[in-house]
């Protein structure tokens, strides 16, 4: 087999488990591997570290996909068979809610360069690397063999495609592939676009996250004077919720929370809501195809009248509501010192027990970071004004470049700039889906965080 011996004063990556070798990385490559081959990977004293694929074109040269000799020495449908049913294992074990996952998270499987997105019998694939995109045909076949599938569908429509020499490409693989497949997550329905929809069209990792805003959504009826009190009513004694003026309240959701989800996508977050009691979410994306996406999930499930859709720049969004907010601070304040007030109010200026921000990256590149924790801070900064005293902010960012104790330093930014004291509450990355790799900080993007937000000053 051909093989890379590597340079003697390269870091160890390597020994650390990070799956890369990169080009200034190469002392010598020995065989004359086209693109795409397998070589071994020898340090400078000629010892075997592991077995990767090679392309001379790409900064990244060799991805390791073994740490053992490949016993045919080749990436076949049965090396990818094998990998596939371990990677089912996995997820069997600790996905429970039925069959929709990511099922191959490429490094993090010991398949870099392969995604595949199991939306309950049909796969969604993205290969980005030339080798991955020469093993097309035994990936296929090897997918087959494990899942049965009724269709495998390719999304390697993305750009970093390029790098490696290829093209983007999607379409159908194999079988019969709907444009929209519903699949379940957290006991929700899930209609998800896999041809339009952003990346494979849905996205997994939040899984965990969405389903942990159940305890923000329910304890609010307190601020409108409802308690539980033990009453006769309609002839017995019961316990029921009563308001101010000493009146059984009817409406069901009378405890829930009111909630802004920004960058909704397909409206993961706000469904979660619902499910959990709000009483009233707020729905936002800037595109109209991800809000009709939304507001089908949305249907789905039963909770229509406890949503609103707006079609918005969130930044703007909140920047709107913040200067509503501010204008009827100072209407308060001007009617306790006897101005006129009689100026029409603008419609802005609404305020959230939780407010949610899940946007896309920010920093795709280490470049982008500085601009990119501006970013981070305005719409925190923004979001938090929002949330009423003692809500909560949910916040996450998908931007490996953007370090956790960097994001974490942006809010608390944010938080001093508002005036605002934050509790941090829960911290969470990817799901189990997601499985990272000790020693692959690319692996480690995925921030989660919920803060309780108080005022310095009321």
């Amino acid at each position: 087999m051909p093989s890379v011996t590597l340079e003697r004063s390269r870091k160890k990556r390597l020994e650390h488990a990070h799956p890369w070798v990169f080009k200034n990385e190469i002392a010598s490559v020995d065989g004359s591997p086209e693109p795409g081959d397998v070589v071994n990977i020898l340090n400078h004293q000629g010892r075997y570290l592991a077995t990767g694929y090679y392309n001379p074109t790409s900064q990244i040269t060799v991805r390791v996909v073994s740490y053992q000799p490949l016993e045919f020495e080749q990436m076949d449908t049965a090396f990818f068979a094998a990998r596939f049913r371990d990677c089912l294992r996995h997820r069997e074990r600790f996905i429970q809610d039925g069959e929709a996952y990511r099922l191959v998270y490429g490094e993090a499987d010991f398949l870099p360069g392969l995604i595949v997105d199991r939306f309950g019998s049909i796969l969604v694939v993205q290969i980005l690397t030339l080798g991955m995109d020469r093993c097309r045909e035994a990936i296929v076949q090897a997918l087959i063999e494990v899942m049965q599938p009724e269709g495998i569908y390719e999304r390697s429509d993305v750009s970093i495609r390029e790098l490696e020499g290829l093209e983007q490409v999607k379409g159908p693989l194999y079988g019969d592939c709907p444009r929209h497949v519903t699949v379940t997550e957290n006991g929700l329905l899930i209609k998800v676009d896999i041809v339009e929809g952003q990346k494979t069209g849905y996205f997994f990792d939040q899984r965990e996250n969405r389903a942990a805003i159940e305890p923000l959504m329910k304890g609010w009826g307190y601020k409108s004077g409802i308690t539980m009190q033990q009453i006769e009513h309609e002839g017995t004694e019961q316990m029921l919720p009563v308001n101010k003026s000493g009146k059984v309240v009817t409406f069901p959701y009378w405890d829930g929370a009111t909630v802004l989800e920004c960058f909704s996508h397909t409206g993961s977050f706000t469904l979660n809501a619902c499910k959990y009691g709000a009483k009233k979410v707020t729905c936002l994306d800037i595109s109209e195809h991800a809000i009709e996406s939304a507001r089908t999930n949305v249907d789905l499930n039963g909770f229509t009248d406890r949503v609103e859709f707006v079609v918005a720049d969130a930044f703007q969004y909140l920047r709107e509501q913040v200067k509503g907010l501010d204008e009827r601070n100072a209407r308060a304040r001007a009617a306790e010192q006897k101005v006129d007030t009689s100026k029409a109010l603008s419609s802005a200026g609404k305020t959230f027990d939780v407010v949610i921000l899940d946007p896309p990256a920010f920093a795709k590149t280490k470049s982008a970071v500085k601009g990119a924790c501006r970013g981070y801070k305005d719409i925190n900064l923004q979001g938090m004004k929002l949330v009423n005293e003692g809500g909560y902010l949910v916040t996450a960012s998908c931007s490996y470049h953007m370090r956790p104790d960097l994001f974490l330093e942006t809010i608390a930014d944010a938080a001093e700039d508002a005036g605002k004291v934050l509790r941090l509450i829960d911290w969470k990355a990817a799901g189990k889906d997601h499985p990272q790799i000790l020693g692959v900080d690319e692996g480690h993007y995925l921030k989660f965080a919920i803060f309780e937000v108080r005022s310095k000053k009321n």
